[in-house]
C-alpha cells in the first residue's frame, strides 16, 4: 500500500471535537487506499502546563525526569486519536516512541533522532492495521530512557517517519493554511505560497517564521521528503496548502520569496578587545559552551590594536552570555572595557533563491529602510538571505515596507 504521513499540531487536537475532525481527514486518506502514520502533538497548552509543573516542582530539574513528564501530553493525544478512529471502524493503534522504537541520542530535552526501525509498524500494517498513531516529540535513548526532541519536535518526528518509511508525502496540519510571504497578522497583503523551496523554507524557519521547526525542514531537504503545510480547519483539495519541495519543482518564483522577522533579539558588543589571532575563538567558544545561540557577528575596525566585537543572540540568553564573558574576563583569558547589551532590537530578513542570479536586492532593501527612516545596526548576508538588526519599534513598518517594495503580494 502507498503510505502517507500526517502530522497534527496542538491546535488541531486541542479538544475532542478537533480530534474527531482530524480523524475524519485521516479516514478520507485511508479510503483512498493509503496506510497512514499519524504523528500527534500534545493538546494545545498541555506541554506548557507540564513544563510549568516541572519548574514548580524542581527548578534545577533532572532532564531525564523532565522528559518523562512532558512527553506524556503526546501519549494522551495518541490514545484518544486511536480510540476515535476505532469508533469510525478504522483499524488504528497508538504507539509511543519507545514502542516503535524511535532511537535517539541521550541528550535529554534536545535529543537527536538516530534511527527508526520499520519492522514493528510494517508488521502491524501487514496484519491489517491501517493507521499507526505515533506520539510525536519523543523517543528512547540507548540507556532505555524516554527522550524528547525539543519544542516543535513533532514536526521533526513526522519528517523522520516519512523518510524512514519512504512515504509519498508528509502533510503537516496546523492552524494556518500554508506558508505566507510574511506574517498575515503584520501585513494584510501577505500572500499564501503554492510552493516554496526547501532552502527558502529553511531560512524562513530559522529566521523566525513559526510554521515549521527548522530541524524538520533540514531533514526534509536531506531526504527529499515532500512536505505540505495545510490548515486542519478548512476544507481541503489536492492543491491545498503550501508544498515545500526541491527548487527544480518550482517553475517560476519571485526574486524574494518572503520577509521574516524575529522580535526577541538582542545586540551585544564586547568593547575594546585585543585585535589579535585567537580572540574571536576565545569569545565564541565561551558563548558556545554556555549554550548561547549566536547569530549575527560583526568585528569593527581596529584602532591602536583594540577592536569591538558585536553579535546578536536571543534576549532570553543575554544573562547567560554576560555570565560567560565575565567568567573568562575574571579568569584572565579575555580583557575588555565593557559589555553593552541592547535588548530593544529585532531582526528583519528577506529570503529568496532568486537572489543567486539577480543583483541589487541588498541595495533595494537598504534604500527602502532608509526611506522609512529606519537605521540599520547590523547586517549579515548569505546566498539567498539578507538580514538586518533594527530598533524593535520599527519592526512592523520594516516588514510592511519590504513586502510592498518587493511586490510579494503578486505571484511570479
Amino acid at each position: 500500500m502507498p503510505l502517507l504521513v500526517m502530522k497534527f499540531g496542538g491546535t488541531s487536537v486541542a479538544n475532542l471535537d478537533r480530534i474527531r475532525r482530524a480523524a475524519k481527514r485521516i479516514g478520507v486518506e485511508v479510503a483512498k487506499g493509503y496506510d497512514v502514520i499519524v504523528i500527534v502533538s500534545a493538546m494545545s497548552g498541555k506541554t506548557n502546563e507540564l513544563v510549568g509543573w516541572v519548574d514548580e516542582t524542581s527548578p534545577l530539574y533532572d532532564a531525564r525526569e523532565y522528559d518523562a513528564v512532558v512527553s506524556s501530553g503526546e501519549n494522551i493525544t495518541a490514545g484518544l486519536m486511536a480510540l476515535t478512529l476505532q469508533e469510525m471502524d478504522v483499524p488504528a493503534r497508538s504507539w509511543q516512541g519507545w514502542q516503535v522504537p524511535l532511537m535517539t541520542t541521550s541528550a535529554h530535552s534536545q535529543a537527536r533522532i538516530e534511527e527508526i526501525p520499520t519492522d514493528n509498524l510494517n508488521q502491524k500494517f501487514g496484519e491489517g492495521m491501517k493507521v499507526a498513531v505515533v506520539a510525536g516529540f519523543q523517543g528512547i535513548s540507548p540507556e532505555g530512557r524516554i527522550t524528547t526532541l525539543g519544542r516543535g519536535g513533532s514536526d521533526t518526528t513526522a519528517v523522520a517517519f516519512a523518510a524512514a518509511f519512504g512515504a509519498e508525502r508528509c502533510d503537516i496540519y496546523t492552524d494556518v493554511d500554508g506558508v505566507y510571504t510574511t506574517d498575515p497578522r503584520i501585513c494584510e497583503k501577505a500572500r499564501k505560497l503554492d510552493r516554496i523551496s526547501f532552502e527558502e523554507m529553511l531560512e524562513l524557519a530559522s529566521l523566525g517564521a513559526k510554521v515549521l521547526q527548522t530541524r524538520s525542514v533540514e531533514l526534509a531537504m536531506r531526504y527529499k521528503v515532500k512536505l505540505r503545510v495545510l490548515s486542519s480547519f478548512e476544507e481541503q483539495s489536492d492543491e491545498a496548502g503550501t508544498l515545500v519541495c526541491d527548487e527544480e519543482d518550482i517553475m517560476e518564483s519571485n526574486v524574494v520569496a518572503g520577509v521574516a522577522y524575529s522580535r526577541d533579539e538582542a545586540k551585544m558588543t564586547v568593547v575594546s578587545v585585543a585585535d589579535r589571532p585567537g580572540i574571536a575563538s576565545i569569545i565564541f567558544t565561551a558563548l558556545s559552551d554556555a549554550g548561547v545561540n549566536v547569530d549575527m557577528i560583526v568585528q569593527n575596525i581596529s584602532d591602536e590594536g583594540r577592536t569591538d566585537m558585536t553579535f546578536s543572540c536571543p534576549t532570553d540568553q543575554v544573562a547567560r552570555a554576560e555570565q560567560a564573558l565575565l567568567a573568562i574576563k575574571d579568569a584572565g583569558e579575555l580583557n575588555y572595557a565593557e559589555l553593552v547589551a541592547d535588548q530593544d532590537v529585532c531582526k528583519v530578513s528577506v529570503v529568496g533563491i532568486g537572489m543567486r542570479s539577480q543583483s541589487g536586492v541588498a541595495a533595494k532593501m537598504f534604500k527602502i529602510l532608509s526611506d522609512e527612516g529606519i537605521n540599520i545596526k547590523v547586517i549579515t548576508t548569505s546566498e539567498i538571505k539578507i538580514s538586518v538588526l533594527v530598533d524593535r519599534k520599527y519592526m512592523e513598518l520594516a516588514v510592511q515596507a519590504l513586502h510592498d517594495a518587493f511586490e510579494l503580494d503578486k505571484a511570479a
